[in-house]
């Protein structure tokens, strides 16, 4: 078996519109093709001893046993290691259960696709999977173990926080959509304008003056203190020399903690001599210079959790510790208490794993105690002096039962420090009477404190502390969203795409569009390149300065990767046509369909789905929307407008020179074509079909139709406004046309232009690609020679695995097809002499049109012969 390729995908796909995290593996299985489970001795066997938990997996058959079913009778590898993949995540703490296996057109081949809840844990499990299922064919040993500790890994260090992952959790129940900024925890819920920032549980609320009271425990103390807020007794220190003087002032017992730590690294607690107060500060001293040193209050250990100035969470904290039996050793009681399957590696469980420390030695030496000691029954040996969850502590919830003074308190500090996320750390005999009245004592205020141990305590009622924090990010009325138009097509995309963004701008909103030339905020370009893909998309969502996105949506991004954003107002297909075709497993326009529909499954259920009724592809995708469709059609009596029309739908058309917006029996007349530059005066149809999706689409946004009409008046063809698309440049005695039509609809297009051309020479400057089937290749030869009195072929780029000359001897073949006495030559120029080549071809009157990227940087070649005319 060969891998042969292994992509990750992070949003809507061919696949699944709702399973957004998939991995979909290319697979050789070579010789295994024609050698399926039940012809391979023992490996039903091996597999079942090996991952004997494969017994869950139903399988088509349906029920617990169903997979071993399908091996026992015989399936092919691709789908067996498809299961190995889902189930190794499973056993590694990531539960998945989505997954395909499909044949491809080529023999051997299979795509194996699979859902990940980790992205490089899922690449893993499928480097994994095809590992594993080959070790069981040869009858090999294989340590499974090692492969789920590496996941285990790889998903600690990759994932989301507890803290973080519970405000994901809660804006995904929400429907606001989420962007992760970086490899830790800085999070971005919402889109554009929209859009709210938050690392762990900081905010973009947070006040930074309060972070650094807050991590200024000396700061904090004398603060509280000023506002009459119960603390414990103590002074900083900076050496060991001033041990003596806080044992004289403050009195054992004590407290060391660091002044700028965090997580109770650096902590002892109980210190009752000088010796060990020593050693005590040089612990803390190797977090922090300065040291607190505080008074020991016995208790226990409370943190109440306050958002929005509000409390909303309290629990007891427990520091991580074992029962003796009179039997076990205290490692053997570890051992024992880190098999509650409660307990789990890092964050993936309620617990964590309890691991011995310096800590944990120095606690059971104050016991007179090493780890091989048998505590007496029922004595609870303490391993760690802090509660935290991190380090195997425990946690109670008891926010129901804090005394209303101590939740006056509480919220007190939140507004004292200035904390939006706070969490306070106290020590007291309970919460449920007033700490003035217990004694007890705040120790800490909290910035960024943990959700976990209120998310998922280990006893009582779990709290949705996130809920609270999306109240306060999002408040009632508050939208997470922005509009999102999505545009895709065979041809037309970009200047539907740049049409609406024109009309969407003059309408007042601040739009942020992609395109395969570009990514434009506004008028201004800010990356340049072909920019259609998910990595584009999200670079306009992120911006926090865009109102509306307005998406060019290619069929490459789609494959690669999926869609850039969960779900859009408006999608809109323009056409599906012949293009890019035997290309990643999409052979013939049925493959094409289903990865354009894309699009239209991924609109909202109440947004719209627009699609070209002249398109028999397109009608199929309407047939089958989950959303509301609205066709467009150069033809009224189209059938399917017709009916459409007839059950009340809406509908844009082209009749007696109007672009035509009509509503079930009515008619609303936009625009005249002929007034409309971009249809040059309505003889171009395909340019009438990107005004109808671009008028569709924007009306349907709730724009008013005279609006509409406004910005298709001021919408001008040219290099600034539609770069590459039908760009005309006037010289004194000819004309020069640029268009980037690469397939034969976009010839036929260009073609139908050019018969309302009046030219007494019509010259055109042509290039393939590569990565077309050679039928296309003839093709684009056979409508060159339906175009153009002479042909220049120039192959310089875009060869993609072949050579130029099969690429021009394929072009060459069609054009002989259609006229055998075609004038044409072969060029091997430079860009700018190709161009200065077909100029010097131009007889007064002629029109010259170059195709494709047969010229790279045209537009700005041809205007530089432009000026030098100028000039001369």
């Amino acid at each position: 078996m060969k891998i042969e390729n292994i992509q990750v995908l992070r949003g809507p796909n061919i696949w699944s519109i709702r399973r957004k995290k998939l991995i979909q593996m290319r697979l050789d299985l070579q010789e295994l093709e024609h050698k399926p489970t039940n012809e391979i001795a023992g490996f039903y066997e091996r597999m079942k001893a090996l991952i004997p938990s494969l017994y869950e997996h139903r399988c088509s058959p349906g029920v617990p046993g169903g997979f071993f079913e399908r091996v026992i009778a015989g399936t092919w590898m691709g789908h067996v290691i498809e299961h190995i993949a889902l189930e190794i995540q499973t056993l590694a703490g990531m539960d998945t259960g989505f997954g395909r296996t499909r044949q491809t057109k080529t023999t051997g081949i299979y795509n194996v696709v699979f859902n990940y809840i980790e992205e490089k844990v899922g690449v893993y499990a499928a480097e994994a999977a095809v590992r594993i299922a080959q070790a069981l064919i040869d009858g090999e040993e294989y340590n499974l173990e090692h492969d789920i500790q590496q996941m285990r890994e790889i998903r600690e260090n990759t994932r989301l926080g507890p803290s973080t992952g519970s405000i994901v959790d809660e804006a995904i129940a929400r429907d606001i959509p989420w962007i992760r900024l970086n490899n830790q925890s800085l999070i971005q819920l919402g889109y554009g304008k929209n859009q709210v920032r938050f690392r762990a549980t900081m905010t973009e609320k947070t006040s930074s003056i309060a972070v650094d009271i807050a991590s200024n425990k000396e700061e904090t103390k004398r603060l509280l203190q000023e506002q009459a807020i119960p603390v414990a007794k103590g002074m900083t220190i900076s050496s060991t020399d001033q041990v003596d003087e806080v044992i004289r002032k403050v009195g054992f017992p004590l407290v060391f903690k660091p002044l700028d730590g965090n997580h109770g690294r650096g902590i002892s607690i109980n210190v009752k001599t000088r010796e060990d107060s020593i050693a005590a500060y040089e612990f803390a001293a190797k977090i922090s210079r300065r040291v607190i040193v505080e008074r020991y209050v016995t208790g226990y250990d409370f943190r109440v959790l306050v958002i929005d100035n509000k409390m909303v969470a309290a629990a007891l904290r427990v520091p991580a510790h074992v029962k003796g039996d009179g039997v076990l050793t205290v490692q053997q009681l570890i051992d024992k208490e880190n098999t509650d399957p409660r307990r789990g590696y890092g964050h993936e469980n309620v617990l964590t794993e309890i691991s011995v420390d310096r800590d944990t030695l120095d606690l059971l030496e104050k016991r007179e105690y090493t780890l091989e000691s048998v505590p007496p029954e029922g004595e609870t040996v303490f391993l760690k002096s802090t509660a935290n969850l991190s380090t195997g502590g425990t946690s109670v919830d008891v926010t129901d039962h804090v005394h209303p003074d101590n939740v006056f308190i509480a919220e007190r500090i939140s507004k004292i420090i200035g904390l939006d996320i706070c969490g306070i750390d106290i020590m007291a005999e309970n919460l449920t009477e007033p700490l003035t009245q217990t004694g007890g004592v705040i120790l800490e205020v909290n910035a960024a404190p943990g959700f976990r141990m209120h998310v998922a305590p280990s006893e009582g009622l779990p709290r949705n502390v996130a809920g609270h924090v999306i109240d306060m990010l999002y408040p009632a009325g508050k939208s997470a969203r922005i509009p999102i138009i999505s545009v895709t097509g065979t041809n037309g995309k970009t200047t539907t795409t740049r049409l609406i963004a024109h009309i969407v701008k003059n309408n007042g909103h601040r739009v942020g569009f992609t395109t395969s030339d570009g990514i434009y905020v506004q008028n201004t370009m800010l990356l340049k390149g072909d920019t259609t893909g998910p990595v584009s998309a999200e670079f306009i969502l992120k911006d926090p300065t865009v109102d509306f996105a307005v998406l060019e949506t290619a069929r490459g991004g789609i494959l690669r990767s999926g869609l850039g954003f969960g779900k859009s107002d408006i999608g809109v297909i323009t056409n599906i046509q012949e293009d890019h075709l035997g290309l990643a497993d999409i052979h013939n326009l049925d493959d094409l369909t289903r990865v354009k529909s894309v699009i239209i499954d991924s609109v909202k259920t109440d947004g719209w789905g627009i699609l070209n009724a002249d398109n028999e592809y397109c009608v199929r995708i309407g047939k089958r929307a989950h959303c509301n469709v609205a066709y467009f059609s150069r033809n009224e009596k189209n059938p399917v407008i017709k009916a459409h029309c007839k059950k009340g739908g809406i509908a844009c058309v082209y009749e007696n020179g109007f672009i035509t917006i009509i509503k079930g029996d009515w008619k609303i007349r936009v625009q005249r074509t002929i007034a409309i530059p971009l249809t040059f005066g309505g003889t171009v149809p395909f340019m009438i079909d990107n005004v109808m999706a671009a008028t569709l689409a924007t009306f349907l946004c709730g724009f008013k139709t005279e609006d509409i009409r406004i910005s298709l008046e001021t919408f001008i063809p040219s290099a600034a406004q539609t770069p590459g698309r039908m760009n005309i440049f006037d010289f004194k005695e000819f004309r020069f046309m640029i268009d980037f039509a690469h397939n034969p609809d976009g010839y036929i297009g260009v073609r139908e232009f050019l018969k309302h051309v009046d030219s007494p020479q019509k010259i055109g400057l042509i290039a393939g690609t590569g990565d077309r089937r050679d039928d296309d290749l003839r093709e684009l030869g056979r409508l060159a020679a339906t175009m153009f009195d002479h042909i220049v072929i120039r192959q310089e780029n875009h060869t993609r695995g072949r050579t130029k000359e099969n690429i021009i001897g394929l072009m060459t073949e069609g054009m002989m097809e259609v006229n055998p006495s075609q004038s044409f030559e072969v060029i091997g120029l430079t860009n700018t002499e190709a161009v200065g080549y077909v100029i010097g071809l131009a007889q007064p009157g002629a029109f010259v049109t170059t195709l494709s990227d047969a010229v790279d940087g045209a537009i700005a070649i041809v205007q530089s012969f432009q000026e030098k005319e100028r000039d001369n």
